[in-house]
């Protein structure tokens, strides 16, 4: 009988056998049932077992020994191996043999064959061998039999001795030989029986070479009988030096791996090397795994026994269950005093059942390649991770198994698939696991693992690619063969090409690549350019920067939507021109390089066209003029700067590549450069108790003009509905006389196409629009996709509103907070496409009355795909249209829709107060990515926002909003109000009292506090200076005080000159001096040159001596300081 006990660690001198080659079993592993027959009782009990077997999905039995025992009793130690032991024999007369063979034939008619166990390395003492051969046996000193012992390898001292066994004596050639000859004819016996297979108990107690007598022997009867090698509790040496004996299966010690350490994975790659091996979770020599666990849980114990189980199943080619174990047995397997009785004893009231779980395992188990053939093993988690991941790799079929286990009792673990995905090398995994619903392996999505949890996956390798269709192979050969050179990292770029970077018409727009090709040929490259729709290419040479670096520059003349690329291409002629210089520098023969340079002149006239070819064809006559012995003017010809510019222009164009196709939006200026000014309508009249007219507007033009803006911007002038109308502040109770919300739009006078009759008539709206035009100013309208519930659409196209299932109309809500005198329309469902159309025609309809720049409300509740697409109809019919984005929202999706199409947005300026916020912000803005398609308006004030550092009404206060936003933005917007220091706020808010969204206000006009002055000279100053009309430009410097925001701008045509602002935020502050540092380097200038100052207030002028000057900044007087500086004269 063996030691069972882990293995003991292979030592790093030990060297490992190579694979073993001979052939080993095909098909599924052994599913075994150890049917241990003291618990089974007599051979008629055992075949009562079978069926039940059978239905548990095992296809092998194995009886440990069931011949007649010495005087112990024991199974292990045999007296006469050609007997039957009496307490299997039962009532019957029949011999051993017929006994055998009808069981074994018994049982293969329940598909399951038979292993006997094959002990041959001692026998009992008093055996009958031991009489007729007692010089086989070894011998103690004084001539007794020696029995058998072992040495516990965790403690030298613990000495276990077999005193009923006698040790064989294969050392001697002698016995060796007798032994083998009587082995092997017991052997031959049982085959001829009906065994199918031989437990060969402690193996490696036993020399290779007699084992491969043995088999041979067996092998000679029936060439498909098998061998189990037992290998429990010995070393890694023993176990290799049965490498050559032929064994076709090992049990291995994975029962009693802990999950953690590494003994058992080397071990596995050991034993795989030698033959597949056998796991159990418990044997007839080891305590029961439901006594060991001694838990009165039978949820605890079952958990732990299916782990066992299907961990054992799953982890090797075969798997061995020792009778009792479905049932949880806890009375442990002893070889002289088990009996029947212990079966019936704890089967009549098992703990669990895990009959079905077993069945399911082992068809799991029949049904997955990997698990039935010792391949690869490896731990993909870290040894103390708290989720075990082992993959198992079948090469023959090319599957694996994977498998996840959480060994812990404490609670859950989990484990995100992406490192287990990886190591599946492509391919997928199917959950496999028994009794339990299918886990999808998804990157980012944790497997959770309940305790004693595990889970059997099934992966396949990756489904062929289908092989691509030989023409399209070809094609593909094809394009690429020609596409030698690479063009890289093309700016600017908005994601990826989806979406058009801004401009404006005047604009150069620089274009950058990374350009290379192969080898060392000489390589060239354009911007090629055109308008949307049209066919033609115009063309912008770019020139080699640096390190793969070109640049080019387009001119874009145009308000329209362009598209560009970049075409590069080997240039022969440069190659050889270049090439042709270093070997006549270096002295040697050129006389074939000039026949080859003609001859690329020649090649090239023959491919060019019209223009190209006649100015190709001067070149080579010229050159055809010259004898062939004048090498040297040949030479001068070749060379020549004309030839070459003429050549890179019209010659041709070796291996072109192209770069995706880009798109470049050139607004008109407005887009980039305007002062929005925005007023109500309704207020122009100066009397709250008469509504304002388009007449009144045309009176206040003057007003608006002298401040210098230049655009006029109103909120909604279109019929007002009356159901629901608010009141003054908001309130839910509108008076009589109270006008309601302009943005509760529509009424029984019109729609979003129709005009407050109380504001005029269309006739007198355009006739304000031409006015405003001749004082240079521009009209803006609200474009606000919300309706009133008297809008006439509703009844016109009720399916393009949402309604409630009272047959109610659903009202705007932005929950807790219900508009009932707004509803808003649907842009989906049965809507689409009519609602979308209509919306779009609202636009057309406005520009067709002159109306080019809208400022939309709330773009970012309305459906993306809409405004992309409306935009993109109103400006491939009038390029010229401009559209503001009012989304006060996530910074991401203000960026979208700017990507999207919207002209220009508002900001989170107007909250924006302290140095280093603003600092970052505008950073942000003009130099990260969203500088190419995101152009911020400055609003300073809304009717909607009443910024808490304006209620006090201090005018320094709105000084310095006035300059940071004139100044940080090329475009900036205020509403009106703002010029008179209007902050009185509703309390609590950041809303205005009295606000003119619900009420008819008479301003002020000539207001004390008012700072019209100072606001006309900042917008005087930004049409003044063009550095002022750009964005991208602004730049922050060193101002020593946490309350000066200190920036500047260079005008990017004048590198000669720049605006320098020192801005004070803090209005209640008195007069301060701050030091702060002149960006000479700007100017290309030492820092101790000297600059012209010019003060861009007083208009004081003088010299700056040095990098460091000081700044006195009174902010009741004037917060900030403005200068232009320049080089001297």
């Amino acid at each position: 009988m063996s030691l069972t006990a882990q293995t003991r660690r292979e030592s790093p001198g030990n060297a490992r056998p190579t694979p073993a080659t001979t052939t080993r079993p095909a098909g599924a592993g052994p599913r075994i049932y150890n049917l241990f027959p003291l618990l089974a009782g007599t051979v008629e009990d055992w075949k009562r077992h079978l069926p039940r077997i059978a239905a548990m999905g095992f296809d092998w039995v194995f009886l440990n020994p069931v011949h007649y025992p010495g005087f112990s009793g024991s199974l292990y130690a045999v007296k006469d191996p050609y007997r039957l032991n009496e307490l299997f024999r039962g009532d019957t007369d029949a011999d051993t043999d017929t006994l055998l063979r009808d069981f074994f034939a018994e049982a293969r008619r329940h598909g399951l064959t038979v292993m006997l166990d094959l002990v041959v390395n001692h026998t009992a003492k008093d055996a009958l061998l031991a009489e007729q051969h007692p010089d086989w046996y070894v011998r103690n000193r004084d001539g007794s039999l020696r029995s058998p012992g072992a040495v516990n390898p965790q403690d030298p001292t613990d000495v276990t001795v077999w005193g009923d066994l006698a040790e064989l004596d294969y050392s001697r050639q002698e016995s060796r030989e007798g032994l083998i000859r009587y082995w092997a004819d017991w052997v031959r016996h049982q085959v001829g029986l009906g065994a199918a297979g031989f437990r060969c108990d402690a193996a490696y107690q036993v020399p290779a070479g007699v084992w491969r007598a043995l088999i041979e022997a067996a092998r000679g009867t029936d060439p498909e009988v098998l061998f189990f090698a037992e290998t429990l509790g010995c070393t890694p040496e023993q176990v290799a030096s049965l490498a050559d004996a032929g064994f076709d299966y090992l049990f291995n010690s994975a029962k009693w791996w802990d999950f953690r350490s590494d003994w058992f994975l080397e071990q596995y790659e050991l034993y795989r090397s030698i033959a597949p091996t056998i796991a159990f979770p418990e044997s007839h020599d080891t305590e029961r795994l439901a006594a060991e666990t001694g838990t009165g849980d039978p949820r605890h114990l079952a958990a732990l026994a299916k782990m066992r189980y299907l961990f054992s199943a799953a982890v090797s080619s075969g798997v061995m269950l020792p009778a009792g174990f479905e049932y949880g047995f806890t009375r442990r397997l002893n070889v002289v005093e088990t009996r029947p009785q212990d079966w019936q004893a704890e089967a009549a009231e098992p703990r669990l059942d895990l009959s079905g779980f077993i069945a399911d395992v082992n068809a799991m188990k029949a049904s997955v390649p990997a698990l039935n053939r010792e391949g690869p093993l490896r731990r993909i988690t870290g040894a103390h991770d708290p989720v075990v991941a082992l993959l198992r790799s079948d090469p023959a079929s090319g599957e694996s198994a994977l498998l996840l286990l959480n060994p812990e009792t404490d609670g859950p673990r989990s484990l995100d698939p992406a490192i287990l995905l990886a190591a599946g090398d492509g391919g997928s995994f199917e959950d496999v696991t028994p009794s339990k619903a299918p886990a999808v392996l998804r990157p980012g999505v944790p497997v959770v693992l309940e305790p004693l949890e595990l889970r059997v996956f099934r992966g396949r390798p990756a489904k062929p690619a289908i092989a691509p269709d030989p023409g399209a192979s070809l094609a593909r050969l094809a394009a690429l063969a020609e596409d030698r050179v690479a063009v890289e990292d093309v700016y600017p770029c908005v994601d990826g090409g989806r979406f058009a970077v801004k401009r404006v018409v005047g604009d150069i727009m620089e274009v950058w690549a990374d350009i290379f090709a192969d080898g060392h040929d000489r390589i060239a490259a354009v911007v090629q350019y055109r308008v949307a729709g049209e066919a033609a290419w115009a063309e912008a040479p770019m020139v080699f920067i640096d390190n793969d670096r070109w640049a080019g520059r387009v001119p874009l003349s145009r308000n329209a939507r362009y598209e560009y690329r970049i075409e590069a291409w080997r240039d022969l002629f440069a190659t050889w021109r270049a090439d042709f210089v270093k070997k006549r520098d270096a002295g040697r023969d050129v006389s074939l390089e000039l026949v080859e340079g003609r001859g690329i002149l020649e090649k090239a006239v023959e491919g060019a066209e019209g223009r190209g070819k006649a100015t190709l064809t001067a070149h080579l006559e010229h050159l055809r003029g010259v004898p062939d012995q004048d090498r040297l003017r040949l030479a001068d010809l070749l060379l020549g700067d004309s030839l070459a510019a003429d050549m890179a222009r019209f010659g041709p164009r070796t291996n072109r590549s192209h770069s995706q196709t880009l798109e470049v939006v050139a607004d008109r200026l407005a887009a980039r450069f305007s002062s929005w000014y925005e007023l109500f309508p309704r207020s122009m009249s100066d009397d709250p108790a008469r509504h304002g007219t388009f007449d009144d507007v045309i009176a206040k033009l003057p007003y608006v003009r002298d401040m210098g803006f230049d655009v006029l911007y109103f909120p909604p002038i279109h019929p007002i509905g009356r159901s629901n109308r608010k009141g003054r502040n908001n309130s839910l109770t509108a008076g009589p006389d109270d006008p309601g919300s302009p943005y509760a739009i529509g009424s029984e006078a019109g729609g979003h196409d129709a005009i407050h009759p109380e504001l005029g008539t269309l006739d007198d709206f355009r006739r304000l629009v031409r006015a405003a035009k001749e004082h240079g100013l521009e009209i803006a309208l609200d474009f606000a996709i919300q309706c009133s519930p008297d809008h006439p659409w509703i009844k016109e196209h009720p399916d393009w509103f949402d309604w409630r299932p009272d047959g109610s109309i659903r009202y705007a809500e932005n929950p807790p907070k219900k508009y009932e005198d707004i509803v808003n329309v649907h842009f989906y469902r049965h809507a689409l496409p009519d609602i979308w159309f209509a919306l779009r025609d609202v636009v057309l309809f406005w520009v067709a009355q002159g109306v080019k720049i809208f400022r939309v409300d709330n773009p970012h509740t309305k459906p993306l795909p809409f405004w992309e697409w409306m935009i993109r109809e109103v400006q491939d019919r009038h390029p010229d249209t401009i559209f503001l984005a009012e989304a006060f929202t996530r910074p991401k999706m203000m960026k979208r829709l700017a990507k999207l199409g919207f002209t220009q947005s508002y900001t989170y300026f107007t909250w924006r107060r302290h140095k280093q916020e603003l600092t970052d912000y505008l950073v942000e803005l003009t130099q990260g990515p969203a500088k190419e398609y995101y152009r911020p308006n400055f609003f300073v004030n809304t009717p909607d926002i009443n910024p808490p550092y304006l209620h006090s009404g201090n005018p320094a206060m709105f000084r310095i909003r006035a300059v940071l936003a004139t100044m940080l933005s090329s475009v900036w917007g205020m509403y009106s109000g703002f010029e008179l220091c209007e902050g009185t706020p509703l309390p609590g808010k950041e809303e205005y009292l009295d606000s003119e969204k619900y009420e008819i206000r008479a301003w002020n006009w000539d207001d004390p506090r008012n700072i019209r002055g100072y606001i006309r000279h900042l917008n005087q100053l930004r049409r003044k200076e063009p550095a002022l009309q750009h964005l991208t430009n602004l730049r922050f410097y060193t101002a020593h005080h946490d309350g000066v925001l200190y920036f500047g701008k260079a005008d990017p045509r004048d590198s000669g000159s720049m605006i320098l602002c020192a801005v004070s935020l803090n209005p209640d502050q008195g007069a301060y001096q701050v030091p702060f540092e002149v960006p000479l380097w700007e100017l290309g200038l030492p820092d101790d040159a000297a600059v012209q100052v010019e003060d861009l207030f007083s208009g004081g002028r003088w010299f700056w001596y040095g990098k460091w000057q000081n700044l006195t900044l009174e902010p009741w007087n004037n917060p900030a300081a403005l200068w232009r500086i320049s080089r001297p004269s």
